[in-house]
């Protein structure tokens, strides 16, 4: 849009939304007065739905007629005013053909195809009715996807973004809420980048879709830019392919905040990380909000880049835990009364108690309640629920083994499988042998015995001296070091469970 453009001041068949007048000013800084004129002011209604512009027409032939002539047109006023992620629908909106399309100033609006003449009118309902480019709904009501950003299929449509008003946070998730919503209100904050790392299923999505939405609320003119890292790889990707990459970056490192779901697909992948450290670095320079989201803490992030790694520890981490039983319980309630169906508080509390791990596997559980009502019809009980979802449970369960210890310890202390079963004594090595024998026994149904022939062929006492080092480390809070920072034994323990039990 074109500094000083105000939108056109005759009525438009849209909602007073800012984001709306923004979008219309676009069309009409591309399109030029009179062609945006001709087919765009009191001819179309827009809505916007999150990350998805909808554009409604007068009739099928004009359907077709603006997806062929005015699509990519469309798709770019769209991702210029909500980001790169937008995309773009068309549908039939019958009572833009009836002239009664509401209008800022006026109830009735100027019919669809006005001011068209009528060879041009023949023309486009020859145009739409060809076979190969005919695109019909059910109840004459049509629809067509645009072109969609990588990442985005043809045909899906956008899904509702998650409100932050319908987080529960547990005790370990209150600092990360309260961060998200201090970013929300669109006011200054002093630490950039905010990082949302925990185990699946613990609420990072749902927290930076929150920022986004409500930010959308509160500043619509803000240039909000939700992606998660892997469209970002392919947006790159392509720009590369196309030699666009001066427009690829001209589009993200203008943004006013960009929100980065799932940070760790960058890991391995150094082209990509390069180019993303640039962007995070330029929206940084110039005051701009950044937040990402990992399945880990950033140190964990170990095939990452240092530069990027360190710039992730400059700004705030939060940790996510998954949720204790009487955060699960509220969840479990909110979500249930979202629901049809008449559950008994009995059976709601056995859902929370028995799916532990993520809020995931409590929607799946609700989701099977849910079903039996549909197909009962009666009030799901405590019992009804214990049959329901006994085999979902034996499905959920997770077995643990020795092997599974061993892969996880290697993996986080950058140990060899050989070193911690050898006569090694450095601290790099026992230290991590001690914590893999600690875990074997907690999390697996291993004998002292077994544990020890494991790791080494040492006797069982070695796998109790081990266990008790261990349990005293926790009761002293002990650290440990691990890649040049100290982290304290229970943190590390939790790090370790959490990528076990996740498989």
């Amino acid at each position: 849009m074109q500094p000083g453009m105000t939108p056109p001041a005759r009525g438009r068949a849209s909602s007073d939304s800012p984001l709306i007048e923004l979008i219309h000013a676009e069309l009409q800084s591309q399109l030029g007065a009179k062609r945006y004129a001709m087919w765009c002011d009191g001819k179309i209604r827009l809505r916007v739905e999150d990350d998805q512009l909808t554009v409604g027409v007068g009739s099928p032939f004009l359907l077709n007629w603006m997806q062929k002539q005015f699509r990519s047109v469309m798709v770019e006023a769209a991702r210029t005013v909500l980001g790169p992620s937008a995309h773009v629908a068309f549908e039939v909106d019958a009572s833009l053909s009836l002239g009664t399309g509401e209008s800022r100033s006026a109830q009735v609006g100027p019919v669809a195809i006005a001011g068209l003449t009528r060879k041009t009118t023949a023309a486009l309902e020859a145009s739409a009715a060809k076979p190969s480019d005919r695109t019909s709904g059910r109840n004459g009501r049509a629809t067509a996807e645009s072109q969609t950003a990588p990442g985005h299929a043809h045909g899906v449509k956008s899904r509702r973004l998650a409100e932050l008003n319908d987080f529960i946070a547990s005790p370990g998730a209150e600092l990360a809420l309260t961060a998200a919503r201090q970013i929300a209100t669109a006011q200054p904050v002093r630490f950039n980048p905010l990082v949302l790392c925990g185990a699946c299923g613990t609420g990072k999505t749902h927290l930076i879709e929150g920022i986004c939405k409500q930010l959308r609320k509160v500043q619509p003119g803000l240039n909000v830019v939700l992606i998660t890292a892997e469209a970002f790889s392919n947006y790159f990707t392509q720009a590369l392919r196309d030699h666009t990459l001066p427009a690829f970056r001209q589009r993200f490192r203008t943004v006013d905040v960009l929100l980065v779901d799932d940070v760790d697909f960058f890991e391995s992948k150094r082209v990509f990380q390069e180019e993303f450290l640039h962007t995070f670095a330029e929206l940084n320079d110039h005051g701009r909000q950044v937040v990402v989201t990992s399945n880990r803490h950033p140190r964990l992030l170990t095939k990452l880049g240092d530069d990027l790694v360190s710039r992730f520890l400059s700004g705030l981490v939060c940790r996510l835990d998954s949720p204790d039983l009487a955060t699960r319980e509220k969840i479990v309630a909110a979500k249930a009364k979202r629901m049809e169906g008449e559950y008994a508080p009995e059976a709601l509390s056995y859902v929370a108690q028995r799916f532990p791990t993520n809020v995931r596997e409590l929607e799946g559980a609700l989701n099977c309640l849910q079903t039996y009502y549909s197909m009962t019809g009666r009030r799901v009980t405590q019992t009804a629920a214990r049959q329901v979802l006994a085999d979902l449970e034996r499905d959920c369960m997770r077995i643990i083994r020795l092997a599974d210890v061993e892969r996880v310890i290697c993996g986080l202390f950058g140990v060899k499988p050989k070193d911690l079963k050898s006569a090694c004594r450095a601290r790099t090595v026992s230290h991590p042998r001690m914590l893999a024998m600690y875990l074997a026994r907690r999390l697996t149904q291993s004998a002292y015995s077994e544990i020890g022939q494991h790791f080494g062929g040492r006797n069982h006492s070695t796998v109790m001296s081990a266990e008790r080092k261990v349990q005293q480390w926790l009761e002293e809070q002990a650290t440990l070091r691990i890649a040049a920072q100290e982290w304290s034994v229970s943190e590390v323990l939790s790090v370790l469970e959490q990528q076990l039990l996740a498989g």
